[in-house]
Order: C-alpha cells, then sequence, then structure tokens
C-alpha cells in the first residue's frame, strides 16, 4: 500500500466521522445556497444524485431545478468505466442500483454540464476527496475533454479538509456549496 492511499484511507476515516456528526446534528434548508446557486444555470442539463447514508441530500434543489430544464442521476454501469446519467424527473419510479445508489427505473441517457458532485471530504481550493472508486474524476475528465462542465461539489462545512491528499488525475470542483456558504477556489490543489 503505498503512503498516497493510506493517507486518503485516513482522511476519508477522518470525513466519515466529521460528516455523521454534522448529518445528525443538521435541521432543514440545508440545500438552500445550493438552489440560489442552480438558478442561475436555469435550463442546463443538470446531473445531481440520491442521497445515501450520511451524505448532504440535493433532492430539493433537484426538484427545483427540474421545473426549468433537464436533471439526471448517476448510473454506474461498470467499475473503472465513467458514469452515466439517467433522466429524473420528482416523482419518477425509482430501483436500486449498483452500488446502492437509486436510479430511475426507465433509463433514458442525457449528457449533463453542471454536475452536483458528493464527496467525502473538500479543500477551499477545489480540492474532493471521493470513495476511491474514480467514478467522479473519469467521468468529469471525458466531459471536460468535450466541453466546458461545471463540477459543484455538495457538502456539510464539517467535510473541509485543507490538507486533502490529491493525486493528478482528481479532477477539482469549480465550486463547493455547503449548508451555510458558497466557495468559489481561488486556486487548485
Amino acid at each position: 500500500m503505498s503512503t498516497l492511499e493510506d493517507a486518503k484511507r485516513a482522511a476519508r476515516a477522518a470525513a466519515f466521522a466529521r460528516r455523521e456528526a454534522a448529518h445528525l446534528a443538521a435541521g432543514p434548508g440545508r440545500a438552500g445556497h445550493l438552489s440560489s446557486l442552480l438558478a442561475g444555470h436555469r435550463g442546463v442539463a443538470l446531473s445531481g444524485y440520491m442521497a445515501m447514508r450520511s451524505e448532504i441530500d440535493p433532492l430539493p434543489a433537484m426538484e427545483e431545478a427540474a421545473a426549468h430544464g433537464p436533471v439526471c442521476v448517476p448510473v454506474i454501469e461498470a467499475k473503472g468505466k465513467p458514469l452515466k446519467f439517467a433522466l429524473w424527473e420528482p416523482g419518477c419510479a425509482m430501483v436500486d442500483g449498483p452500488f446502492g445508489a437509486s436510479v430511475p427505473a426507465v433509463l433514458e441517457f442525457i449528457e449533463p454540464e453542471i454536475l452536483i458532485v458528493p464527496l467525502v471530504a473538500f479543500s477551499r481550493s477545489g480540492g474532493r476527496l471521493g470513495y476511491g472508486g474514480g467514478f467522479y474524476d473519469r467521468t468529469l475528465e471525458m466531459l471536460r475533454a468535450k466541453r466546458p462542465t461545471l463540477a459543484v461539489g455538495f457538502a456539510y462545512g464539517a467535510q473541509e479538509d485543507p490538507e486533502l491528499p490529491l493525486e493528478p488525475t482528481d479532477q477539482p470542483l469549480d465550486v463547493i456549496v455547503t449548508e451555510a456558504e458558497v466557495i468559489t477556489p481561488a486556486a487548485k490543489d
């Protein structure tokens, strides 16, 4: 095991504990800043996600955005592959997908230009520590090679970690939204 892998494992464990505590203490209205940010991008194809475990829930912002344009959710097709994105609408039938994430029962794929990205930890300079599968890193690299793609990290403020162990393949976040603020990175890690 490399030193970087050990550092990422330790950073994830600490961030999961902070996220769990923040989730248990959180009250309503956690997606207000996210909704405000997305209002400036109405009509642009947007990917959200269906929150799992203690992830901060973007559903209220996704429902609001769906009134103005297409919204989709990620679908994992296989390890080592980029994500695909299935069209989602409020109230649509959902089923369990791979890795426990809910996906629409009917898969109609679209390609988003804005991705609300779940994460384990973030830095104010746009660094993101995910779950370790590299799905969002591969996907963002692929989408950004085609056209500008906005990556919006959505997390509890408690998930901030200024000392994230990152590597060259880690795709940066363009903006981070927490329950309390919107952070625009000035420089990348």
